[in-house]
């Protein structure tokens, strides 16, 4: 039977299950993806990122993890809050910023149970793989095209980046609902699409302000972040400044 039910990113436990051959496929398979995913994260982080990394994937963390504390309601019985990948990816590079989103996912889910343990590894995938990797991905591309070192080339990409990757996540949710036959799939894609279009406005706007409160204070975490080893030996980072 199919099921109206509260959607959000963050599924809870029982959207996904293992009733059917194609939704065993849709849970296994995001937990794979999941967990290869971190897998990687580490090893590229290990071997490129520079020390001067860590303290600042640990501020980043903690903002989105605040951010993503204040929800605001939405009709369906759900609500929204800042996804905040684009953002974590456009300062920490799409590895380290995969990783902070993934430990944030998972503090978020043992111990305030904003997600389900047994879909985490989808929720994993759809916010840290689509909404990190795939934001940050599109917000490089955009800002190679507009003017990589143009403030105005980061503020294109990361707005457009921002709405999509929320829209994009979205979809993915809605996707493995409807594979999993929990929801209509028609239902639930419109339904989310349509939300987190509009919520994915308030994304792009919290990301540009936050980019600009950094520019102001650290220009160089937006121009050359300390985030490749090989340029930090080379004495390659400067000062940052952006036209």
């Amino acid at each position: 039977m199919i099921r109206v039910l509260p959607l959000a990113l963050h599924m809870p436990d029982g959207y996904l299950n293992a009733a059917t051959p194609i939704a065993g496929m849709v849970w296994l398979g995001t937990w794979a993806l999941a967990l290869g995913l971190i897998g990687l994260c580490l090893r590229r982080v290990q071997a490129t990122y520079d020390d001067r990394a860590v303290p600042l994937m640990g501020v980043c963390a903690a903002f989105i993890f605040a951010a993503q504390m204040i929800n605001f309601p939405i009709p369906m019985g759900t609500s929204g809050h800042l996804l905040g990948g684009t953002l974590a990816g456009a300062l920490l590079g799409p590895w380290a910023g995969s990783l902070v989103m993934a430990v944030v996912f998972i503090v978020q889910t043992l111990f305030f149970q904003d997600g389900g343990l047994t879909v985490l590894g989808a929720n994993i995938v759809n916010m840290g793989l689509v909404g990190t990797l795939g934001g940050y991905y599109l917000y490089k591309g955009i800002r190679c095209l507009v003017g990589y070192d143009r403030w105005i080339g980061v503020m294109v990409g990361a707005a457009i980046a921002s709405w999509v990757s929320v829209v994009a996540a979205s979809a993915f949710c809605s996707l493995q609902i409807g594979l999993s036959g929990t929801a209509n799939l028609g239902l639930a894609l419109g339904a989310m699409v349509f939300w987190h279009g509009l919520i994915g406005l308030g994304e792009a706007a919290i990301t540009l302000l936050a980019l600009d409160y950094v520019r102001r204070l650290r220009p160089e975490l937006i121009h050359k972040a300390p985030r490749d080893r090989a340029l930090t030996a080379r004495g390659e980072i400067v000062s940052g400044e952006m036209r």
